[in-house]
């Protein structure tokens, strides 16, 4: 298709779509018309093969079709009520792939609902991934401030490894750093937090700060005293999890953090490319 049409097009679908609390639809006379259908008789059986396309998705139908009524004007002043539908992007989206393919309309509805569908997806994703990546910033940072503090309270590496660990220890209910990893498959030679939900990076670094906090204020010296403490901090951020009915232990591990960045990346290189070729 030409670049003209193509920007005709586009400009027609989002002139057409609304938008309440942050979810985008359309309604089905109007996407009648912008798939090239004059007969509403047709369009119908088009989305009720929509209808089960989305239900042998495992979608519930209501959450993607949902029924409306639409008063038009009819000769002297009358007027009459017509059935119509509310659709979601995904609805949308099946309906282009339930339609007549032959029509340019629908060839191009395909491409853009799936673009559009894919960059919702990326969005979502991407704003996941800000989330635990800000979180796994936080906890580095305050991991080697802990570090840093602690080699000059005489405490070496090893030392660290150890009091992170029985921090880890009060934190998820008895179990150490290698026994999580173990329980949630984690590779031994990878951080144990690239693996762990947005949640428990933020309670482990509020833990370590406080560490951190309370060893200066405190003066705390050598190994025993700033384990005690950390287990102390640890324990009390459990607390506040458990008593908000999140078992850190029994949480099930994220996306590796690292996998996933670089999934969204080559996510966006893709649709870069499919909008290019799409001009």
């Amino acid at each position: 298709m030409k670049k003209t049409i193509i920007t005709k097009l586009t400009k027609n679908f989002e002139d057409y779509s609304f938008e309440e609390e942050g979810i985008e639809f359309w309604f089905a006379r109007d996407l009648q018309k912008l798939l090239g259908y004059v007969e509403w008789r047709k369009f119908a059986g088009v989305i009720e093969k929509a209808k089960i396309s989305c239900q042998n998705s495992s979608f519930d139908i209501l959450d993607h079709f949902v029924g409306a009524a639409k008063t038009i004007a009819m000769p002297n002043g009358a007027s009459k009520e017509i059935e119509d539908i509310i659709l979601t992007r995904y609805a949308c989206y099946l309906i282009a792939q339930n339609g007549d393919s032959r029509k340019e309309e629908i060839a191009f509805a395909q491409s853009y609902f799936a673009l559009q569908t894919r960059k919702q997806e990326l969005i979502e994703e991407r704003i996941t991934l800000k989330e635990r990546f800000e979180a796994r910033e936080k906890l580095t940072k305050s991991e080697t401030e802990l570090s840093k503090l602690i080699y000059e309270k005489g405490v070496d590496d090893s030392g660290f490894a150890r009091i992170r660990s029985k921090g880890d220890w009060a934190l998820f209910g008895g179990h150490n750093t290698k026994q999580m990893k173990l329980k949630l498959n984690i590779p031994t030679n990878r951080p144990m937090a690239d693996f762990l939900p947005t949640v428990t990076i933020a309670a482990k670094n509020l833990a370590t700060e406080m560490t951190n906090l309370n060893v200066q204020n405190k003066n705390l010296q050598g190994e025993p005293q700033i384990t005690d403490e950390h287990i102390t901090n640890n324990k009390d951020v459990r607390g506040v999890l458990i008593k908000n009915d999140i078992i850190p232990e029994n949480l099930a591990p994220e996306e590796d953090i690292k996998k996933l960045e670089r999934k969204v990346k080559i996510g966006e290189k893709e649709l870069a490319s499919n909008s290019k070729r799409e001009k």
